[in-house]
């Protein structure tokens, strides 16, 4: 039996920032930003004996690419999560989750002003996309969710300002992506979620 669910989760962050910083840059300490972490929420527990967490991956290091130049990393958080957030509980078993982040970039692009006295800006799009799959001897089940944000900001923001709205990016991005991956668990993985009444029909 093969299931496959797909969903897709859409929104736009639009953020016109101050070129002037709020901060002495003759005193400015450069701030630093902490990993995400999950496990405030309740383990997903998955009947499977073991949760294999995977990378297809690649940073291009070049742009438009930009996700390096990030303070938190999304494909570093996205291993974060599906370690903090799926525990597997049945090791007798023969099925297998796979937890397989296809995409964590970030792209930059410049849109020119149309206003005579408006600042060109710059535009970033953060994408997450993740397969997670279980697989056995006789059956599979996948779910495959996409999330991204958008942030623009004037040319000449700052790289203070920059991080600070990035990290803030990178936070929105994985909210809306832990709402959407727990429910397309239930809903497409449910016969391997443990203690889980509900019921699909496919």
């Amino acid at each position: 039996m093969n299931i496959f669910s797909k969903i897709v989760c859409a929104a736009a962050t639009v953020v016109f920032l101050n070129a002037c910083s709020t901060m002495n840059n003759n005193t400015a300490v450069p701030e630093r930003y902490s990993d995400l972490h999950f496990d405030n929420k309740a383990p997903i527990s998955l009947l499977v004996k073991s949760v294999e967490i995977k990378s297809e991956f690649t940073p291009s290091f070049t742009r438009p690419h930009v996700e390096h130049m990030l303070p938190i990393s999304i494909e570093k958080t996205a291993k974060t999560w599906a370690k903090e957030r799926l525990q597997a509980t049945d090791f007798s078993s023969n099925s297998v989750a796979e937890f397989i982040i296809q995409d964590a970039s970030v792209t930059e692009t410049e849109e020119k002003s149309e206003q005579l006295l408006s600042k060109d800006r710059l535009k970033y799009h953060a994408t997450l996309k993740v397969l997670l799959r279980v697989v056995d001897n006789k059956s599979s089940a996948a779910a495959n969710v996409e999330a991204w944000r958008d942030l623009v900001m004037a040319i000449d923001t700052n790289i203070e300002d920059k991080e600070q709205h990035w990290n803030d990016m990178v936070i929105n991005l994985f909210q809306a992506f832990d709402s959407s991956m727990e429910k397309q668990i239930y809903q497409s993985l449910n016969m391997y979620v443990k203690d889980n009444t509900s019921i699909t029909t496919y």
